[in-house]
């Protein structure tokens, strides 16, 4: 050991030292006097990590060789491993990092790819992520993705809690396009920087595609052949430093990961085939000390076992800010367009929801450019902006032709780059239809000239933006630049070649029955599309079924395709595809890609007739299977269920179950009155009980619903995630229902709102919910209004509040709970502080029962809105609501309509309101008060600056109350709204009140229904609201422009 040791390591140590151990080390040099407690603080002052450990190591160098010695004996001793990697493996890792640096950072933009720094976790693949089609998926889900927690990453790798350990498998999902290898190569780059995930020493980024082209490797071979820098081997292998595997794009494996066959092999050193050395590799055989970091598409993940993976996160979409962005960075020269491209996609909600994938965002943003550009140029060309997937890539292709890309300026195309565009696209197009067959998405130079494409015209402008190229130092590879375009191409070919070819296309060695004539071959692939159990033709028989429309051929005739050919197959086509809705089987999303299918060729008669019913609210009769079909196509894509689903009244069981699976995806469901059973329930909790279900809000009120559907909603109610509120109102659980629901609070914790409105839950159900509150720590809303519940389940109620503090809102109404129930309730309130609004409406509530809760309202801090509507409060009560008003200071809202107040009760309340500055609302119609009270609630007014909403209505305050009224508006600025119908005010009040309105600058809202007021008193409010520039709304009619 020498001094020189600190030295020659300098840069390993400032490299290599993450903070905890950082920290390990000051305190260490602290305990042996070699720092100072300044030096420990400058050190930990510095600006980042790598400054820190800088600081220590500089003041360390300059103390002799005793502190180079003590520094180097406490990393041997305490992390062998760190001080192997610092001083044996060190030149190993620093030609692997400049590697990586050098090949990793080259064009990566850190600025648009924020969104990849955090990660969705998921509880493993849905069964729409494992069965069908990416962009299905996308549509599916509207590209929002379920509820989930995010993980920056940074702590991709790292455990999730102080009791966990690091993950060993990690699974990456995310659909073409997505940015899996944007998001590795984010990763490697700022993990080669030093600034991620300092303890793993050794990260290997690998990709499939490489190891297709393999057929044996061992584990070690694998290491040295991808880098060749890498001498030591077996440093990995055997688990001496950390390392990270990262396998990108499993999807374009060409061999199927065979988990359940896998030949065991533990020799780091044997050769075996490529695909048992992943699974061995995941399974822990080989390298198991080594972490791994997969990617893939959802589909193709599903081949490893859930098992096996410790951890699957998800690459979020584009959300709406990012999608600007992205668009803005594609037409920075030209902002306006960029904006024009922004509110076209946002206009087709089909395409706004395909935009979420910065891949198609770019076909989509540059074919709507490219025709805005030049929409003006050519009117005749086009009848309006591309809405179909078919017209999108028209226009994407047409634009290749030309090379007039956003980001460079138009080329001129001589006729020999159009002959050979078209062979190309020929060629391109057998290609990407058999590779699509055969689920290949890499392609090699032997690929390319089996198909007969020659690789010298790989080099034109239409293939730079067709193909992607990747030439490693072992082979050169290339993909279509996105799925959808392989699939375009692939309908290109299939649709030129059916028109003259004998035999079955899906056959490639030409041998089957003969097949004869466009429509064979056009049934032939719809038919293979709907029996694929992977999906994986769906969008191509989209874009087939496109290539049928009049728009498309008139993009596209005269290159690659014949002008007005498809009227000899359009008319027959559309009947097939409507043939294939006329099933009585589950509307599956085969059906609703048919329904796609006929958009795409442009026939929306069905969808039309269907969405205008959902406008209408008049389905009810119509939904025979084809209309279903249109119906959940509708679901998807209609801006009508954007907001709220609403199929009230409507459906049966069977349509019901017929479209369940597509009801999933329905984020606001309201299927009320549909007189649905106790088995319409079993089907709706299966379907809250699966992991893809996106339901935010249901509501099922008025149907059958009986205990029996309760419990089935409640079972599902244990397992689902997306549920934040529930409406059952007006159906008959009872209380065995209402325990039911009950015992699921007890563990549920994402239900906000429960409404049981009407549902006879009685005492007993009461109890059984106020059980369920004393653990539930979620739920914000819970409405009992008209179920029996009594004194008794209020007092249990009560009881439950006292220790809860999540509950928001309250609804006990018509529940009977009379005095006894409410003293209870108020004894809650004074240490409860969390509710903020009570309803007591209708519940018998006298003098007693208002003494105790405006009592509680003088030292309660939470409440807000409290309903005492229709109960039976005397005039003795009104001191008592007075005291309460005097003190209470967070009570806005007031209800105490229909109630015996008498002038007395309404004095009182009106001396309290000259001193309270925090009700903005009160109700006090139909109490019997008359002039008096009015006139006191006037002379509050005058000094009251809170009150923003006042209703007298049915109360008899006459001319003399209005004209007090009136006195009081005159100086009054923050009375908003005022409620006098049928308040006995006569011709006088008008005119009276006229006056006021003349000076009045802060009513809104008057409402005189029911009052005589006589012609000379309607004049006089004409001429009043000549002259008045704030009220808004006179007996419930809008003023807006009538002056």
């Amino acid at each position: 050991m020498d001094e020189a040791w600190i030295n020659r390591y300098r840069k390993q140590l400032v490299r290599s030292i993450s903070p905890q151990f950082l920290e390990e080390i000051i305190c260490y040099l602290r305990r042996l006097d070699l720092l100072t407690a300044e030096e420990a603080e400058q050190a930990q002052e510095a600006s980042s990590l790598p400054e820190q450990v800088r600081t220590v190591v500089d003041l360390l160098a300059g103390k002799g060789s005793y502190a180079s010695q003590s520094l180097q004996t406490f990393i041997e001793t305490t992390n062998s491993q760190l001080y192997l990697h610092i001083t044996v493996y060190e030149p190993m890792v620093q030609k692997h990092l400049e590697s990586l640096q050098s090949y990793y950072g080259n064009g990566l933009e850190t600025g648009p790819l924020q969104r990849l720094t955090n990660l969705l976790l998921v509880e493993g693949l849905t069964d729409v992520q494992q069965k069908e089609h990416d962009i299905l998926q996308i549509e599916a889900t509207k590209g929002l993705q379920n509820v989930s927690k995010s993980i920056p990453l940074e702590k991709l790798f790292l455990p999730l809690s102080k009791v966990s350990i690091p993950p060993r498998i990690s699974v990456t999902i995310g659909v073409a396009g997505i940015g899996k290898s944007t998001l590795v190569k984010l990763f490697v780059y700022t993990w080669a920087k030093g600034e991620i995930n300092r303890d793993i020493i050794f990260v290997l980024p690998l990709t499939f595609r490489e190891l297709n082209t393999y057929e044996k490797l061992s584990a070690e071979k694998l290491i040295c052949s991808a880098f060749p820098h890498i001498t030591e081997p077996n440093c990995i292998s055997a688990g001496a430093a950390r390392t990270l595997l990262i396998l990108d794009g499993l999807d374009e494996f060409k061999t199927p990961l065979d988990f359940s066959n896998t030949v065991v092999c533990t020799d780091p050193k044997k050769e075996i085939q490529v695909d048992n050395l992943i699974t061995n590799i995941i399974r822990g055989n080989l390298l198991q000390e080594a972490s791994v970091w997969v990617t893939s598409r959802p589909a193709a993940a599903s081949q490893i076992p859930g098992g096996l993976v410790d951890r699957m996160t998800e690459i979020r979409g584009f959300g709406a800010a990012e999608m600007k962005d992205f668009l803005d960075q594609m037409f920075l020269d030209n902002k306006d367009l960029s904006g024009q491209v922004l509110h076209h996609i946002r206009a087709n909600r089909s395409l706004h929801v395909l935009c979420t994938i910065p891949g198609f965002c770019w076909i989509c943003g540059s074919s709507i450019g490219y025709y805005l550009k030049h929409s003006t140029d050519q009117p005749q060309e086009t009848t309006g902006v591309p809405k179909t997937l078919s017209e999108i890539y028209s226009y994407y292709f047409k634009m290749a032709l030309s090379s007039d890309w956003p980001e460079k300026p138009r080329e001129t195309l001589r006729i020999e780059q159009a002959v050979n565009s078209k062979k190309i696209v020929g060629s391109l197009g057998r290609l990407a239809f058999y590779g699509l067959l055969k689920k290949r998405y890499v392609f090699y130079e032997h690929d390319m000239k089996a198909y007969g494409i020659d690789l010298s015209l790989l080099q034109s402008s239409l293939c730079s933006q067709l193909l992607l190229k990747e030439e490693m130092q072992s082979f050169t590879a290339y993909c279509f630049s996105h799925l959808t375009l392989q699939e375009f191409l692939a309908a290109i070919y299939y649709y030129t070649a059916a028109k003259r070819a004998i035999f079955d296309l899906f056959t490639e060695s030409g041998m089957s029955w003969p097949k004869l004539g466009f429509l064979n071959h056009f049934k032939n692939a719809v038919q293979r599309s709907l029996q694929a159990e992977d999906r994986q033709l769906d969008i191509f028989v989209r874009f087939l079924s496109g290539l049928l429309s009049p728009q498309v051929n008139k993009l596209l005739s005269g290159w690659l395709l014949v002008k007005d050919e498809y009227n000899s197959f359009r008319s027959q086509a559309i009947g097939f595809l409507q043939g294939c809705l006329n099933t009585d089987y589950a509307i599956s999303s085969r059906a609703v890609n048919t329904m796609h299918c006929l958009h795409e060729i442009q026939h929306t008669e069905v969808a039309k007739v269907v969405e205008e019913a959902m406008k209408n609210e008049s389905l009810a009769g119509m939904l025979t299977p084809v209309n279903c079909s249109a119906l959940a196509y509708l679901l998807q894509v209609s801006d009508v269920c954007m907001e709220e689903t609403n199929l009230s009244n409507c459906l049966t069981y069977n349509v019901c179950k017929s479209l369940l699976s597509q009801l999933l995806f329905c984020h606001n469901l309201r299927l009320d009155n549909n007189q649905f059973k106790d088995n319409v329930m079993e089907l709706l909790g299966s379907m809250l009980s699966v992991k893809d279900c996106h339901i935010q809000r249901l509501s099922l009120a008025e149907n059958q619903i009986s205990n029996k559907g309760a419990k089935a909603l409640a079972r599902s109610l244990l397992v689902n995630r997306s549920l934040t509120a529930l409406d059952l109102r007006n159906n008959s659980i009872g209380p065995a229902g209402a325990k039911a629901l009950a015992d699921a609070l007890k563990q549920n914790q994402v239900l906000l709102s429960l409404n049981l409105q009407h549902n006879a839950i009685k005492e007993e159900g009461a109890t059984f919910l106020a059980e369920a509150l004393l653990t539930n720590h979620s739920l914000t809303t819970l409405h009992l209004q008209k179920n029996a519940i009594g004194a008794h389940g209020a007092r249990r109620i009560a009881e439950a509040l006292k220790q809860n503090c999540s509950l928001k809102e309250l609804i006990l109404s018509s529940n009977s709970v009379g005095d006894n129930g409410s003293v209870a309730l108020a004894e809650a309130l004074k240490v409860n502080h969390s509710l903020q609004s009570l309803d007591l409406q209708s519940n018998s509530i006298s003098s007693a029962g208002v003494t105790a809760l405006t009592e509680a309202l003088c030292s309660n801090k939470g409440l807000i809105n409290l309903n005492l509507r229709e109960n039976s409060i005397s005039k003795e009560g009104g001191p008592a609501i007075a005291h309460a008003l005097r003190t209470n200071s967070t009570l806005r809202k007031l209800d105490l309509a229909a109630n015996l107040l008498y002038d007395e009760g309404g004095k009182a309340i009106a001396l309290a309101m000259k001193e309270n500055r925090v009700l903005k609302s009160l109700h006090l119609q139909w109490n019997f008060i008359q002039a008096n009270a009015a006139a006191a609630l006037a002379q509050a007014l005058q000094s009251n600056s809170s009150l923003a909403s006042l209703d007298l209505q049915e109360n008899a305050i006459g001319d003399k109350g209005m004209a007090a009224l009136s006195t009081a508006l005159k100086f009054n600025t923050t009375l908003a709204h005022l409620h006098l119908q049928v308040a006995s005010i006569g011709m006088a009040g008008a005119q009276a009140l006229a006056e006021a309105l003349m000076v009045n600058n802060s009513l809104q809202i008057l409402d005189l229904r029911g009052n005589s007021i006589g012609v000379a008193g309607a004049k006089a409010m004409a001429n009043a609201l000549k002259v008045n520039r704030s009220l808004r709304w006179l007996n419930h009619i809008s003023l807006a422009g009538a002056f």
